[in-house]
Formats: structure tokens, sequence, C-alpha cells
């Protein structure tokens, strides 16, 4: 039996008159690798925000192991140190080290000892390749370390599920690549993740479902072979088209 993580149950979310997202249903289990695909605008990233609860849903769930975190007073801090986020802008402290950056919230969320924390932090940016880079400031370091340094960061907190928001759409060509090396890696290990990307190749060959979305509703899920292979709706046949031709 899969154990569910997540279970997104008919949510909604509207900027004014404007409906972003409606009647979103999908489940996360442990272990997964779910891939968002659509064209920009069809509210992906809208929908990892409520996930981590930086936007809050106008209607619906968010069950975290069956407890709904979109309910009124809950504490999102120490959720989201249980369901990280990794921006596509890097959101790292500009002030801060690449390892004091790696410390600050296992300190603070965590309540983690400076020393207990730095070892954490230490094994993390090893793991992604940045452990030579630990004093430098992140102005001094490509887009492409500054992101593993934020998936370090991220996984330092000990999470269950990661969500990655285009983790690589703000990094030139050549280090799209780097990124994408280590998010395999955390897949090939059984890190549950839940990607927005426009990389179809990580999408087809990383992930074990894809979610496409048009428009702010779920048009298309399965397993790649089923979505890639073979499409069963218009527009999602329609967006592959336009992918495999750019």
């Amino acid at each position: 039996m899969d154990e569910m993580i997540l279970k997104i149950n008919h949510l909604s979310k509207s900027f004014g008159s404007h409906e972003v997202l409606r009647d979103i249903d999908f489940t996360v289990n442990k272990g997964d690798v779910t891939s968002i695909i659509g064209a920009s605008g069809s509210g992906k990233s809208t929908l990892l925000r409520c996930i981590n609860l930086l936007e809050i849903p106008t209607s619906g769930e968010i069950l975290y192991h069956g407890e709904n975190v979109a309910k009124r007073g809950f504490k999102a801090p120490p959720y989201r140190a249980k369901v990280g986020m990794v921006f596509q802008s890097f959101n790292l402290f500009n002030n801060m080290t690449v390892l004091e950056n790696c410390i600050a919230g296992q300190v603070k969320v965590l309540k983690k000892s400076k020393t207990e924390a730095k070892e954490h932090a230490m094994y993390y940016l090893e793991k992604v390749g940045m452990a030579p880079y630990i004093n430098a400031k992140p102005r001094q370091i490509s887009g492409g370390q500054k992101q593993r340094v934020a998936i370090a960061r991220a996984l330092a907190m000990d999470p269950e599920v990661l969500l990655f928001d285009e983790p690589t759409s703000a990094l030139d060509p050549e280090m799209v690549g780097e990124v994408l090396a280590v998010m395999q890696d955390l897949a090939q290990e059984g890190m549950t993740m839940l990607v927005v990307t426009h990389e179809m190749a990580f999408a087809r060959d990383v992930s074990n479902h894809v979610v496409y979305m048009n428009d702010g509703v779920i048009c298309e899920e399965g397993t790649p072979a089923d979505v890639f292979g073979n499409p069963q709706k218009q527009e999602t046949r329609d967006f592959l088209t336009r992918f495999r031709n750019t």
C-alpha cells in the first residue's frame, strides 16, 4: 500500500475575480516524483505556492498526513520545514555565506544547536558539490551554484517532500544540467518531489507521475508513458507537439 503524504481536494484559488486554479485534485505518495507541466500562466506555480501555504487557497483542502493545513489558524513554519520549497530565483539570503544560508532555518525553526546545524549543512553541501564554496556570498557564485545551495538548504531541514518551482528556468543553459543532475540523484534516492518544470526530458525520464495543467485545471495526468506516449486529450497533444517543435 502506497503511503499518502499529500492529498489535494477540490483546491481553487482566485485573485479578485480572476480564478487561477479550479477544482484541483491529486495525491502525492511517498517516493513519488511528480512533474507538473503546462504552458506559462496555467496555474502551476500558484498550485505549488498554495501547497507550501505561501498562498492561501480560496477553497478546498490540502491534507498532509490527513490534516487539513489550509484551515484557519494552522501554523505554517513547522509544516514548511517538512514540505520544503526550492524557488526559481533561489531566494538565498544575500548577506549570509553559503554555509550560513544552510544553517539559519535549522537553528530558527528546528531549534538545532549551531554545531549540529553546521554538521548537517555540510553533509548536504558536499552532496550537491558546494562544500568548496561555504564561505562565499551568493553574489560570488553562479546561478547553477546558487540553486544547488538552495537545494542543500531545503534538504538540511529534513523535509518529507520537496517542491521545486521551475528550478532551472532562471539559469543559463550550460548550468541547467548540473541542477537537474542533483535532482535526478535525489529522485533515485527516493526523495518525494513535486516539480513544476519546462524540462520535458526530466518530466518524461525521471518522474513516475506527470500532471498536465491547462488554464487552471488538471487536464490530464498519469505515468510519463501515458502522458507523453499516449495523451488522451487534444490539449495535451497540442502542448506536447509545440514542445517537440521548439
